[in-house]
């Protein structure tokens, strides 16, 4: 009995220090795996870390580059859009100067009798027409405030802004056409401020049948800040042919009074101003000006690379 215990003692002891024994040793290798994974961890994450940076740097370049790439043709649209408008401009201006011919040519050419048909007569506005007939002084109408016109200078200039400084009025008088049997407005032309009122030029008014020469003018819209014209007061400030012709009793046919119908003390005629600008050679100078410091600017920038 005593044996068997003895027996099972010893076992057990042995039991518990093999036991023991094999638990050291498992953690002795758990322990060396572990150092050798932690002295292995840095160069894994360096090359991770390294690995990532250099992904990043690629593509942060290719951004860089796709954006630089982006800003290069978005600015060539500079000098695209300038170089654009300067040949509109070009366009622009031969249509200006043919239309500045045309007004030039119906302006001096040879004058037609007057149409009396509305329809042919909104084709001719600018054409000289002759017309033959008497003046009727007792209903005159005065478009205020004006300049007086310069014929020869009027037409040297193309119809360009221009002002004396001095101010008066159109005076427009109803004329009554024998050979037509119709009665008609005519700009007589320009008078000063104090030859405005019929009695302080009587030797003007002519009363004998006369046969005159004239431009045809349309009716004109309000433009802005031009004030209404008044009726009551005969102050008119644009060409309305309907109500001025509804004043006197006439058709709606308005003709300017060439500079040869002018008469000693009275209305100077030639009043036909022909507003026409022709600023576009600046434009045009201008624009292929812009065209071409901003091609340059591009090139330097993009093509030789210049930091500005």
């Amino acid at each position: 009995m005593n044996t068997l215990r003895s027996t099972v003692v010893r076992s057990t002891t042995a039991l518990r220090t093999l036991t023991q024994k094999t638990r050291s040793i498992h953690l002795n290798k758990v322990e060396h795996v572990a150092r050798q994974t932690e002295q292995k961890r840095p160069h894994v994450f360096l090359g991770t870390f390294t690995s990532l940076s250099r992904r990043f740097c690629t593509a942060g370049t290719a951004t860089v580059k796709g954006e630089d790439t982006l800003l290069k043709w978005m600015l060539l649209l500079i000098p695209t859009a300038t170089f654009g408008l300067g040949t509109w401009q070009v366009k622009r201006r031969q249509w200006k100067m043919k239309l500045i011919e045309d007004l030039r040519r119906l302006t001096t050419s040879e004058p037609i009798p007057l149409p009396i048909d509305p329809l042919e007569l909104n084709g001719l506005e600018y054409r000289r027409v002759k017309v033959r007939g008497q003046f009727d002084h007792t209903k005159e109408l005065y478009i205020l405030p004006r300049s007086p016109v310069d014929p020869e200078k009027e037409a040297r200039e193309a119809g360009r802004l221009s002002s004396s400084g001095e101010t008066g009025a159109n005076v427009i008088t109803p004329f009554h056409c024998t050979d037509l049997g119709i009665t008609i407005l005519v700009n007589r032309g320009y008078v000063p401020k104090n030859k405005i009122r019929p009695e302080t030029r009587m030797k003007g008014q002519t009363e004998s049948e006369v046969e005159m020469v004239g431009v045809v003018r349309l009716t004109e819209v309000r433009k802005p800040f031009v004030p209404p014209n008044n009726v009551e007061r005969n102050s008119w400030h644009y060409r309305d042919l309907e109500a001025m012709a509804s004043v006197v009793g006439a058709q709606p046919i308005f003709i300017d009074a060439d500079f040869e119908s002018t008469t000693p003390g009275g209305p100077i005629g030639g009043q036909t101003r022909v507003t026409l600008r022709n600023e576009h050679m600046q434009y045009i100078a201008t624009w292929y000006g812009l065209c071409a410091a901003t091609s340059y600017m591009w090139y330097a920038k993009f093509i030789k690379r210049i930091k500005f």
